[in-house]
């Protein structure tokens, strides 16, 4: 806060006032502050008094995760929280919603509040803006998705490759006529995905011209949508792709409103709640995220504990769980 007040040209307690929004500060001197507030990268300590006390460490991580309204995202948290507990550690957890301004102002909130490290998920095309809070030490790891403009840890499945696996699966069954559905581009797991989707069809010698790629499906009902459509249109596939779980749940409702469910074959990425009671039950392409979740925040609190070995990125192998739709043959 001095050396923000020095380069500001005022008083310590005027930088106080402006960073906790206490009024009587002239605009002029605000957007001084502010301005310095900016080239320094300063955060407010929240818990200075405190930190002075414990040993500077709050005990407590921050986790961004895409939703926790996913179970996806969930067994993250769950895999860091139970790692974290046996620490005596809290985690303070928060919704990502794939929204890049949500990303860095729930980071700059974790920030504020002095979190002794990151797990985080990206949304935005870049995370350079962390690179200062590396410098000053702060451990970060990321999960599900490698960051962009920053080397810090990550940990992530072969999603090419997990795709790749889902393709292979239905061309044993005779399909060659088979449909993606796949999230937003904009995501780097979607895109990983759609990649091994279509290199596995070049490499089993399956023109990709004409084939049935949508992108850009947000939740089940888009996802409901496009397969409808798929359904319906001139070219219906006589299998299905869906690249993310909440993409499959809309798919499954299409395939069951059209009576497709027997016909059409379905092998989708992540496991869904009670994919195997349903008829068929569904097969899918399994993640563990709770190992994900459990790995990062081991590797947090190594990072913590002094490890200063180069970041790299660990990769989770996915597995193929067979339960029945996937395994729905050509002209069933």
């Amino acid at each position: 806060m001095r050396h923000v007040a020095s380069l500001a040209g005022v008083g310590v307690k005027t930088v106080s006032r402006v960073v906790n929004g206490e009024p009587n500060v002239s605009e002029a001197t605000q957007l001084k502050v502010l301005e310095a507030v900016r080239q320094l990268n300063f955060q407010p300590d929240m818990h200075a008094g405190n930190l002075r006390r414990t040993g500077r460490r709050t005990q407590t991580l921050g986790l961004l995760v895409g939703s926790v309204a996913n179970p996806f995202s969930g067994a993250i948290h769950r895999g860091v929280e139970d790692a974290a507990s046996a620490k005596g550690v809290a985690v303070f957890a928060s919704s990502l919603d794939d929204d890049p301004d949500r990303e860095r102002g729930v980071v700059s909130a974790f920030l504020r509040r002095r979190v002794d490290g990151l797990i985080l998920t990206t949304a935005g095309k870049s995370q350079a803006y962390l690179q200062p809070e590396l410098e000053l030490g702060t451990p970060i790891v990321f999960v599900d998705r490698e960051p962009v403009g920053v080397e810090a840890d990550a940990i992530v499945c072969d999603n090419a490759d997990g795709a790749a696996l889902a393709v292979r699966h239905l061309i044993s069954h005779g399909h060659r006529n088979i449909a993606f559905l796949g999230d937003r581009t904009e995501i780097w797991t979607a895109r990983e995905r759609r990649r091994g989707f279509i290199e596995e069809l070049g490499r089993a010698g399956i023109s990709i011209d004409g084939a049935n790629v949508v992108d850009g499906l947000y939740d089940e009902v888009a996802a409901h949508r496009a397969t409808e459509a798929l359904l319906r249109g001139p070219n219906p596939p006589t299998a299905i792709f869906s690249a993310q779980n909440l993409i499959t749940m809309g798919a499954v409702r299409a395939l069951r409103d059209n009576g497709a469910h027997h016909r059409v074959a379905l092998v989708g990425f992540d496991d869904v709640s009670l994919a195997a009671l349903l008829d068929p039950a569904i097969t899918v392409i399994a993640q563990d995220p709770q190992r994900i979740g459990a790995l990062a925040a081991e590797r947090l609190f190594a990072r913590l504990d002094g490890d200063t070995t180069p970041a790299r990125s660990y990769v989770i192998p996915t597995r193929l769980i067979i339960r029945g739709s996937g395994e729905i043959p050509h002209d069933a």
